[in-house]
């Protein structure tokens, strides 16, 4: 049996690949620029929005505080008449770019160290290369890609953008089993 102690190099060498590529998607390609959108006012919804002190957090609008509200004329009519959409609220200032560069990669990690450890459990020592790449980047890719789906299916993020990123962990992905398939214990 292969122990977890014995991948912690390609634990971290993946982690390090991928948040690289990651940062290297994010802040190079051209690709992720069309994700976001401007509003047409941004100054009339800014001015909306500052006086209410919004604290971080995701908002709904119209925000129905039950099921039942739904299925009265007011509530429906409230949908009906839009806007419909979801809001998120972060912290004021300038985004804390090294904090959450550092919490991808502790995410990575945590992939990283899950992917090892469903690869010990299934793969024995001197396993085959494609073997391992097989399962490695399969498990990564549904760590990184399933998770960004139902963003599509229940809050309205485009798919446009969701496919991106369902490519992009793909990248990740084959990064993530090339590494664990050419350090994988003999």
């Amino acid at each position: 049996m292969v122990t977890l102690g014995s991948l912690w190099l390609a634990i971290g060498l993946s982690a390090v690949l991928v948040w690289i590529a990651s940062a290297l998607i994010w802040t190079v390609l051209p690709h992720h620029k069309s994700d976001f959108k401007g509003l047409p006012d941004e100054a009339t919804a800014r001015g909306a929005l500052t006086p209410q002190k919004l604290a971080p957090g995701q908002y709904d609008i119209p925000h129905l505080a039950s099921r039942d509200e739904m299925n009265q004329p007011d509530g429906r009519k409230k949908f009906e008449e839009g806007p419909v959409g979801f809001i998120t609220i972060l912290p004021t200032g300038v985004p804390a770019m090294r904090t959450n560069m550092a919490l991808s990669f502790v995410y990575y990690l945590f992939v990283g160290f899950v992917i090892a450890y469903i690869a010990s459990r299934t793969l024995a020592p001197g396993a085959e290369y494609l073997s391992v790449f097989r399962v490695t980047s399969t498990v990564a890719w549904l760590a990184y890609a399933a998770a960004v789906v139902p963003d599509a299916v229940w809050f309205g993020r485009p798919w446009s953008a969701v496919g991106k990123q369902v490519v992009d962990a793909l990248v990740y992905a084959l990064l993530t089993g090339g590494v664990f398939g050419w350090l994988w214990p003999s």
